[in-house]
C-alpha cells in the first residue's frame, strides 16, 4: 500500500486545508482521480494539495467546494492558506492592510502592490521567489480582493515617474500594466498620481512608505527594508510623515495630467517595437 502523509491540521492553515479536502472527498466516497476528474484537473494535482506539497489557487477551492458540496467552506479557507505564503514578517502589514479604511502609499520603484498586473507581480517576485514563485504570486493576486469590495478601502496613490520607466517583466508586461493603471482612474474611491522628475527633490526620498487610517484604530505608518516591514503607531511619526504625504500630492501631477504621462510613457515607451538602431518599426 502507498505510504499516506498524515498531516498535523494545526501546523498551518495549508496543512488544514489540506488534510479537511482529503477527510472530505473520503467522506464523499471519491478517489483522487474521480475527484480530479470532477473538478478537471489531475488526481496528482488532488495528492499535492492533500498532502500539503501544493498550494490551492481560488479557482481549485470553488471547484472543490462545488463538487464536495461544502457551502463556500474551501473558498473561505484559502485566503488563510494563500496569506501564509506571504513573508512572514510582511504578514502582519497585509493584515492590517486588509482592515484600513484609507491607504495612502508613495512608490518610489514599483507599481503598489495592490494595482500590479499579475505578469507583473510575477517578474518582480521572481527575482527572489524563483522556488515558490506561484505561491507568492497567488498571496499578491489574494491581497487584491480588498479592492473588490462592496466598500474597498480609499487609495491614495503618488508614484514616481521613474515607476513608468522601469521595465519590469518585458515591453509587454509594462504595456498591460501601464493600460492596467490607466483602467483605474474612473473608480471612484482611488486617486492616482505621478510625481514627476520635474520636481527634483521631495519628501520621498526616503523611500516607499505607506500610512493607513481605520474607523476604531489609530493610524499606521508602514516601511520596509531588505527584509523586514516596520509598522508604528507613533503620533510623532504619523503627523510627520502625513505632512509629508500631503506635500508629495501637491507635488504631483494632476489626476488627469497623471493618466496624460501614463498614456504617453505606454506609447512611446512601450508601444512599438524598436529596431536595432532604437528606431521604430513600422
Amino acid at each position: 500500500m502507498p505510504n499516506i502523509r498524515v498531516l498535523d491540521p494545526s501546523a498551518s492553515p495549508l496543512d488544514y486545508f489540506g488534510s479537511e479536502l482529503r477527510r472530505l472527498r473520503e467522506a464523499a466516497g471519491l478517489k483522487q482521480g474521480q475527484l480530479g476528474d470532477i473538478i478537471f484537473c489531475t488526481a496528482s494535482l488532488i495528492g499535492q494539495v492533500e498532502t500539503a506539497h501544493k498550494v490551492p489557487t481560488r479557482e481549485f477551492a470553488e471547484r472543490i467546494d462545488a463538487a464536495l458540496m461544502t457551502d463556500g467552506a474551501f473558498s473561505r479557507l484559502v485566503g488563510l492558506v494563500l496569506r501564509s505564503q506571504l513573508p512572514t514578517w510582511f504578514q502582519a502589514f497585509a493584515d492590517m492592510e486588509a482592515r484600513a479604511t484609507y491607504l495612502s502609499t508613495y512608490q518610489c520603484q514599483l507599481v503598489y502592490g495592490l494595482l500590479q498586473t499579475e505578469a507583473y507581480a510575477r517578474a518582480v517576485l521572481g527575482v527572489e521567489h524563483t522556488d515558490k514563485l506561484d505561491e507568492v504570486a497567488a498571496a499578491r493576486m489574494e491581497r487584491q480582493r480588498i479592492l473588490k469590495r462592496e466598500q474597498p478601502p480609499v487609495l491614495y496613490v503618488v508614484m514616481d515617474e521613474a515607476v513608468l520607466h522601469r521595465q519590469i517583466g518585458g515591453r509587454d508586461v509594462m504595456r498591460k500594466q501601464l493600460a492596467h493603471l490607466l483602467g483605474l482612474f474612473d473608480q471612484p474611491w482611488m486617486q492616482l498620481q505621478v510625481l514627476p522628475f520635474s520636481v527634483g527633490e521631495h519628501t520621498g526620498m526616503m523611500g516607499s512608505f505607506t500610512l493607513l487610517r481605520f474607523d476604531d484604530d489609530p493610524d499606521i505608518h508602514y516601511s520596509e527594508s531588505y527584509d523586514s516591514g516596520h509598522m508604528t503607531a507613533n503620533p510623532q511619526v504619523i503627523r510627520q510623515r502625513s505632512v509629508g504625504y500631503a506635500r508629495l500630492q501637491a507635488d504631483a501631477l494632476s489626476t488627469r495630467e497623471s493618466a496624460a504621462l501614463i498614456a504617453r510613457v505606454m506609447e512611446e515607451r512601450y508601444g512599438k517595437q524598436l529596431g536595432p538602431d532604437a528606431r521604430p518599426v513600422a
